[in-house]
């Protein structure tokens, strides 16, 4: 079962619990009560809202963790250990890639920068379907480590509306077979 499977079972689950107290609120509305039961009937429910919240701390730390923890955003402050290196430049609206072809097999370091607005860069297969993605900002460097598998020519394209010419605003990668040694 895929991960967001098991999310949208857990949020179902969830609606329908909240669902059911709602109900169990509105059946006991208007019931005459005695003091004794009110007060035992109040600390039960803050005895039970303390160990929810205790629970759902501990559901969502864990599955923060569990999603989390193989995270693929390398250190930015330091150089990466990648064996090709690749400067992607936006501006309105274009892509300056170098150099404009890369190795399949080895760990690709891109340094993602733009020279006016934000841009967002996402890098398709050849089949079409999105590998990965980062902003490309003024001012600062983002780096992306990625290891293309197949050679083909990979699609780069602006993911973040930029201005009227954001539409065509797309280059290509060309990833060519290792060299065997």
């Amino acid at each position: 079962m895929i991960l967001q499977n098991i999310v949208w079972t857990i949020a179902l689950v969830g609606m329908g619990l909240i669902a059911l107290g709602f109900i169990y609120v509105i059946s006991q509305a208007g019931r005459t009560v005695d003091e004794a039961a009110s007060i035992e009937s109040a600390r039960t429910s803050g005895v039970l809202r303390k160990w929810l919240f205790a629970a759902l701390l501990v559901i969502f730390v864990a599955g923060s963790w569990a999603t989390l923890r193989r995270f693929p955003i390398p250190p930015q402050n330091r150089a990466l250990d990648a064996g090709q290196v690749v400067d992607v430049v936006a501006s309105q609206w274009f892509w300056q890639v170098t150099p404009p072809s890369v190795r399949s097999g080895s760990t690709v370091e891109f340094r993602v920068t733009s020279t006016d607005v934000n841009h967002g860069l996402a890098i398709y297969s050849p089949e079409g379907h999105i590998l990965i993605q980062t902003q490309a900002m003024p001012g600062y460097t983002n780096k992306l480590l990625y290891t293309f598998d197949q050679p083909g020519v990979y699609t780069l394209q602006c993911l973040e509306f930029c201005g009227v010419g954001h539409g065509p605003m797309k280059t290509t990668l060309r990833v060519v077979a290792a060299i065997a040694e």
